[in-house]
Parts: structure tokens; sequence; C-alpha cells
């Protein structure tokens, strides 16, 4: 079975969850790193869970939380200036959709390593003409024949990061086994991020680029992005045992030392960059996330859910990536990691005061880091979840966890079917043994 059965919903579904008691109504400002236009679409999770949980149950402690979580019912729309976006907080409530699905959980299982469209059938569709219609908030548990369950949630990138997304699934599971108040209360303000006045722009930020530099015409030479997605696409995911990320870390050693992140990044960079092919003088880039909470002065108070981190960009020429060594690649991505002051960031947000800018992917990996967040040790009452990921694959690389294995990491990414061949073949080069090249693609 490689494609998923139908859905079979029964009653007038979806239906609304509001808070179950009063909440305020006022219009929350969005940051200009909540609301620029890299940011608009909605984080999708799916979560496998081996013990279902009834959808009254759910359904009850989401009204809960909620109230605590009330932008999470309102609307996207934008300001009356028509400058940003900023949500209606009027508790006009999340989308909840329950349905069946005629799979068991090891059939899943068996498919999880590699998405398809068929996944989309998971998630309740949202008739709308744009992405503000969308509400911020779409859940939909699916019931299986084995008494397992599948929850997708599709939470609005524009209201919330990964660690704020993480943040609020757990704000769920706690509402949902307990009716003591939260242990982190969640921070609504986002005018800690507000511009400076007037904007000073003090580092340079490669980023990103100006719309109106934007070569229409371009081709694989210069527009890998477009390239890649003007082509049918497979999925591929490999697994990295602790063992592999320690053997891959070693590789800088004792020369270089080096954190997972910054060894797999380098590594995954580096073999996408010799998976395409491109030319050896072309400049690249690797964009990733960087949680900024802790590097701003004054520090964002515990509980901000807002979008509380910049991209990192590191660059380089082909050449010096498919040289064989990550030692150039991990360089690049340390030097780009220690850019991220409290002045870059403040920089990051005057920078987004002009709206013709935005993030350069014409030539770049994205890595989105979904690890180390606690995704997945959600636990809604029937123990922790037996497979976490994303609804679907795209050609920027998700870095995600393993459920029942903190220390390692599972890297995903959508290319054409002859480049998934070539990346995987690079990505497990650096291994000897036969049965450890095993692993990482099983």
């Amino acid at each position: 079975m490689q494609e998923l059965p139908d859905c079979f919903y029964e009653g007038n579904q979806p239906t609304l969850i509001t808070p179950i008691s009063p909440t305020p109504n006022h219009s929350l400002y969005l940051s200009n790193l909540d609301d620029h236009h890299f940011l608009r679409f909605s984080i999708k999770y799916l979560y496998l869970f081996q013990n279902s949980i009834s959808s009254l149950t759910l359904k009850d402690s989401l009204s809960r939380v909620l109230v605590d979580y009330y932008p999470f019912a309102g609307r996207i729309r934008v300001s009356d200036d028509q400058s940003k976006l900023e949500v209606d907080c009027n508790g006009e409530g999340a989308v909840f959709a329950e349905a069946f699905m005629h799979i068991t959980c090891q059939d899943f299982l068996q498919l999880s390593p590699k998405p398809n469209k068929s996944w989309r059938k998971l998630l309740f569709k949202v008739q709308s003409q744009t992405f503000l219609d969308i509400p911020p908030l779409v859940i939909q548990v699916t019931y299986l024949r084995c008494g397992g369950m599948i929850l997708c949630t599709a939470i609005n990138h524009c209201l919330s990061d990964g660690i704020g997304t993480s943040q609020f699934l757990h704000a769920w599971a706690h509402a949902n086994t307990t009716q003591a108040h939260l242990p982190i209360q969640p921070f609504h303000s986002r005018h800690m991020l507000d511009p400076r006045n007037p904007p000073r722009v003090t580092h340079s930020h490669p980023g990103f680029t100006r719309t109106t530099t934007v070569d229409k015409h371009s081709t694989l030479d210069n527009d890998i992005c477009k390239y890649l997605q003007s082509q049918p696409l497979a999925p591929t995911t490999l697994t990295f045992t602790p063992s592999l990320l320690l053997r891959l870390k070693k590789t800088c050693a004792p020369s270089l030392k080096c954190t997972t992140f910054e060894a797999l990044a380098a590594h995954t960079w580096c073999s996408w960059a010799q998976s395409l092919e491109l030319p050896l003088t072309m400049q690249v880039k690797l964009l990733f996330s960087i949680n900024m909470r802790k590097r701003l002065i004054p520090e964002l108070p515990q509980g901000y859910y807002g979008n509380g981190f910049v991209l990192a960009c590191a660059e380089s020429k082909v050449q010096d990536l498919v040289n064989g060594n990550i030692y150039h690649a991990v360089k690049s991505i340390q030097e780009a990691k220690e850019k991220i002051t409290d002045d870059y960031v403040r920089s990051t947000i005057d920078l987004l005061e002009d709206k013709t800018v935005k993030t350069d992917v014409s030539c770049s990996l994205v890595i989105s880091q979904w690890a180390k967040l606690g995704l997945e040790e959600l636990d809604l009452g029937g123990g922790k979840p037996m497979h976490m990921g994303p609804l679907t694959s795209d050609i920027y690389c998700l870095f995600l966890p393993v459920a029942g294995n903190f220390d390692a990491i599972r890297v995903q990414m959508s290319l054409p079917e002859d480049v998934v061949k070539r990346l995987e073949y690079h990505m497990v080069k650096f291994v000897e043994e036969k049965d450890s090249e095993e692993e990482i693609l099983a």
C-alpha cells in the first residue's frame, strides 16, 4: 500500500472549538519576524499514536487551552493601514475534524519514511480563497481500525515558530491530562520585537534579497529553487543514529570541535551540492534557523511563542563543498551562527520594514530544525507517539526527531528522483560498514 485510503467523516464536519470562557477581544500585533512573506504558511505536524483518545476529551481540553492561547481561536487579517498582518482575537474558534481510516498503525509506519500526496487526506482542507482565510489552527483526528489514531495539526507560522508550536501542543496535552494550571503561561505581546525608529540596518544580511532584483528569466544556473519546484519530486528520509552522528563529528576532530547540528548540517549541505552537480564556481547558501530568545538584550520572556528565530546564512563556492571534507562547511556554519547577536536581530527586524525584502532561497538549501524541540515527547494521555513528522515533504530540508530515540535525527527533503539517488549516495558515503549504510537508509 503506497497511497492512503480515503477518510470517512461522520455527521457535520468539521466543528469549531471555541474557548470555554470569555477571552480578550482585540487585535494582536505581529512582529516583522512574524509577518514576512517567507512564513505565510501553516506548519503541518503529523502524529501517530498507538492508543486513541476520544474526540470529546480532545475537544474539551482544546476549548480549555484556547482560553490561554486565545489568538489561535482568532483570525489573521491585514491591518487597517494595509502594511502588516495582525490577529483579530475574536474567539471564532479552531477547526476540528474527526474521521476514520481503514488502516492500522503498522500500515502507516511502513509508509512513514516517504510522505506522499495522499497523506493530505489526514488534514481537513479548509475551503479558502487566500492564505488569510484559513483559521490559524486546524486539527484533524483520524481513528484507525487497530485502535490507534493519527493527529494532524496545521498551525499558522505567522503566529508561532517551532518552539512556540511545541509549547502550545504540550499545553494542550497538559490540559488533556489534568485540570491544573499550565506550567508555562503563554506570553502574547510581540512589541519587544518592534523595529527601531528610525530603522537602522547595521549589518549585511546575505539571506535576504529585494524583490526588485529578482531575475524573472532565471534558470538552474542562478535559481536552483525555481528549477527544483518545476520538477516531479521524490521524498527521501535518512536516519542518523547517535553512533553515526558521533562518527560524522569525528571527521572534523581534533582540529575543529563542532556540535551535532553543525556536523549534520554541513554534511547535508555538501551532499546537496554534490547531488545537484552544480558548477564549481557557483556561490550557494545554507539558511538555517537560530533561536534568538536568549541572544536578545533583554531576553524574550519565558512562554514567548511567537517567531523567536532568525535565519543564519552560511555561504560558499560549490568547489569548497564537494572536496570530500566537511571542515570548510562546518566553519562557515559556525561563523554564521556567531553573527546572531542582539544587534544583528534588531538589524534584521529593521531590514524587514522594507516590504520589498524577501528571503533569498534562489541558490540556497534551507534547513529547519524540528529535532530537540520536544515534539516527539507529546503525550495526550495514551502514551508518546510511534511516529512524529511533517504531513508533507518539500525541497526544504527538515531535521526530524526519532520517536523513542532522543539522540537520533532523521533528515528529510524532496528532490527530483535522480537527484535523490545521488543525495542518498553522498549522505552515506562516509560510512564504511555496509550494515550502517543500510541502517541510514532504513
